[in-house]
Parts: structure tokens; sequence; C-alpha cells
């Protein structure tokens, strides 16, 4: 019997620290603020990804400091206006 492999694929988006309002656990980054990969403006984050790694000034992020939902990235800390911010969503 073959082996089938299951779909994945990754979805990236970016901004940067900026485009956030708020300030510690108040701050809140909107998907509309982010890019996707093809240099578009996103309308949303995909809502049931496989998991996603987050990355901030090009460190990736532990699990346990950031959360997601299909319009937002809430809970974060104040940061250089410049600073990039990087999320990735793998999806199957």
């Amino acid at each position: 019997m073959p082996i089938v492999k299951p779909f994945m694929n990754s979805l990236r988006f970016s901004t940067t620290a900026g485009a956030g309002t708020g300030t510690g656990a108040a701050y809140n980054i909107l998907a509309t603020a982010f890019t996707t990969d093809a240099g578009a403006a996103a309308t949303a984050f995909p809502s049931s990804p496989a998991y996603y790694n987050l990355y901030i000034n090009g460190q990736i992020q532990t699990a346990d400091t950031s959360a997601t939902t299909t319009t937002t990235i809430p809970d974060g800390d104040t940061l250089g206006a410049a600073t990039p911010i990087v999320v990735e969503f793998v999806v199957n």
C-alpha cells in the first residue's frame, strides 16, 4: 500500500511592530496590517492552522509568548516601530 503524505502548506505574513496598537497585554496587530508573500494586503489569517511560528526581529518566539485569531495577533510587548514581525501559518 503506498504511503500518502498529507497536504501541508505554509502561508507567511509580514509587517512591522509599528502597525500594532496598545502596549503590554493590550498590544494587538490586525491581520489587515500584514502583507502576504505575494505582496498583497492580507484580509485574514487561516482559521484552523496546524500550527504557526511567530518571528520578531528574525527570532522565533516560543509558544507561550503569543496567540492568534483569524483577525489579530494579540498580547505583545512594546517594540520599536520598525521591528519586523513575520508570522508563518502551517496549514493542512
